[in-house]
């Protein structure tokens, strides 16, 4: 009778164990920045398209020529497309953005490849509100930021790149450019 109980009990010891995993790690695209700009701007983001690849909560790398790979324990923080909004607003409101702009993304490729690059080719169109809702500029910006082995470089890379971004929608925002900007 002492035998099955401790094979039963072994047997779910064995099962817990198994059933473990490694913790998840939540990462966001709105670096940590020193003090908060003030501004008086309005942005009003209408929509942001991501490619139906990445468009989960989980990391998406990509492997080789053709590959992908979700990655189970790296998560975004939140979507990935509520993690681009939050943070091209907040580097919105930090370039000082003095106007009411509406803004429409169209993310065409958001690449990850660990130890290699982070790239975001997007599709962007701003129009100034309060103008009869003109449209200013509708442009194309494809960024490439080189990134260290581990996720957490990739994502540095990414937060550079969405940094860049806002910076060229903030240049065409003011009109210090005909046409569209170039990102930096």
């Amino acid at each position: 009778m002492v035998f099955p109980l401790k094979i039963t009990l072994v047997t779910a010891l064995l099962l817990l164990a198994a059933c473990s995993s490694d913790p998840i790690h939540f990462h966001t695209l709105t670096p940590v920045q020193p003090g908060v700009a003030s501004s008086s701007a309005e942005i009003q983001i209408e929509a942001i398209t991501v490619p139906p690849q990445v468009d989960r909560p989980q990391i998406v790398i990509r492997q080789g020529n053709a590959g992908l790979a979700i990655l189970e324990t790296e998560w975004w923080g939140a979507s990935l497309v509520d993690e681009l909004r939050s943070a091209l607003v907040d580097q919105l409101v930090n370039n000082n953005l003095q106007r009411r702009v509406s803004l429409r993304l169209d993310v065409q490729r958001f690449d990850s490849i660990p130890g290699q690059y982070a790239l975001i080719d997007v599709r962007w169109r701003l129009r100034s509100l309060g103008n009869g809702d003109t449209a200013m500029v509708n442009c194309r910006s494809t960024l490439q930021t080189a990134s260290g082995p581990s996720i957490d470089d990739l994502v540095v890379a990414h937060q550079s790149n969405v940094k860049r971004l806002a910076a060229a929608i903030s240049q065409a925002a003011t009109g210090a450019s005909r046409g569209c900007p170039s990102a930096q």
